[in-house]
C-alpha cells in the first residue's frame, strides 16, 4: 500500500525584517493526522488559521534556534492551545531550550499557572522520533547553537546558516530542501547567512528534487529572478521562491506535488 504523502505548509517565509508580504519562519509538516511545527516566528499563529490549522492540534514545536523571528509568536501559540482546552505543549530545540522556556514563563504567572510544558533538547547528529516522524539533526553555521533538521528523509530545512558543504550532505537524496537566501548578492550580508551565489556553490552536486528559497528581508524585492538565476549557476536541480501558504505534498523521490 502507498505510504500517505507528507504534507508541507510554509506558514512564513521573511526573515527579521520581514518584507510586508510574508510573515516569520514557521513551517507545519503533515502527515495521518500527525502534526509538527517547525519554528514559530511572528506572525506564524494568524498563518495557522489562514492554512486551516486548528493550534488545538499543534501538539509539538520543533525550533531550530532562539532567535526571536523564529520563536516569537511561540508563547501566543501555548496559550492559544490552553484556551482551547489543551495545557500541555511539547517544545523541542537546542541546547538551552529548557532554560529559555523558564525564564519565559516566569514573566507571566498567569501562563505558567495554566500550562505544562515537555521540552526536550537536541544537539548535532540526534536521531530522534517526534509526532511519528523520523528526525534528523545538523547543527548549522549561526552565531548561536542552531539546527538544521531533516524529517523522513524527504524534506530538510536548513534553518539560519551561512552556506557549508555538510548541509549539502545532510540533504542529499530529499525531495525538498527549504533554504534560506537572506539576502541578494551585492548586498554586504552577515557570514551567517546565505546568498544566492554562495548557496549555488554549495549545493554542487546536491540532489534534491526542489531547492525552495526562504527567509527573505527586504533587500530581496525586485531581485528575485537574479537570485534564482545566481543559485542556478551551481546547484542543477530545480529553484523556486517559497512563499507564506504554499503547499508541497511529497511522496519520495516518486515525486511531489506543489501549489
Amino acid at each position: 500500500m502507498e505510504r500517505e504523502a507528507l504534507r508541507v505548509t510554509i506558514l512564513g517565509t521573511g526573515g527579521a525584517v520581514p518584507p510586508p508580504d510574508r510573515a516569520q519562519t514557521g513551517i507545519l509538516v503533515e502527515r495521518g493526522g500527525r502534526r509538527l511545527l517547525i519554528d514559530c516566528g511572528s506572525g506564524v499563529l494568524l498563518r495557522l488559521d489562514q492554512a486551516g490549522a486548528d493550534p488545538a492540534q499543534v501538539e509539538t514545536v520543533l525550533l531550530t534556534h532562539h532567535h526571536l523571528d523564529h520563536m516569537s509568536d511561540l508563547l501566543p501559540l501555548i496559550v492559544a492551545r490552553w484556551l482551547k482546552g489543551h495545557r500541555r505543549t511539547r517544545v523541542c530545540g537546542p541546547e538551552g531550550t529548557r532554560a529559555l522556556l523558564e525564564r519565559l514563563l516566569g514573566l507571566y504567572d498567569y501562563v505558567r499557572r495554566h500550562v505544562a510544558l515537555d521540552v526536550r533538547e537536541l544537539k548535532d547528529g540526534d536521531r530522534v522520533e517526534l509526532e511519528g516522524f523520523a528526525v534528523e539533526c545538523l547543527r548549522t553555521r549561526h552565531p548561536v547553537p542552531t539546527l538544521a533538521y531533516k524529517l523522513d528523509g524527504v524534506f530538510a530545512f536548513s534553518a539560519d546558516t551561512g552556506p557549508f558543504r555538510e548541509l549539502a550532505e545532510f540533504a542529499h537524496g530529499c525531495e525538498l530542501l527549504l533554504h534560506e537566501c537572506s539576502f541578494p548578492d551585492g548586498v554586504e550580508a552577515p557570514a551567517h547567512h546565505t546568498t544566492p551565489s554562495a548557496l549555488g556553490e554549495a549545493l554542487k552536486g546536491c540532489d534534491v528534487r526542489l531547492l525552495l528559497l526562504t527567509h527573505f528581508y527586504p533587500e530581496t524585492r525586485g531581485h528575485e529572478l537574479a537570485m534564482l538565476q545566481a543559485v542556478k549557476r551551481g546547484f542543477q536541480g530545480e529553484v523556486q521562491l517559497a512563499r507564506d501558504l504554499m503547499e508541497l505534498e511529497l511522496r519520495g523521490r516518486g515525486g511531489g506535488e506543489g501549489r
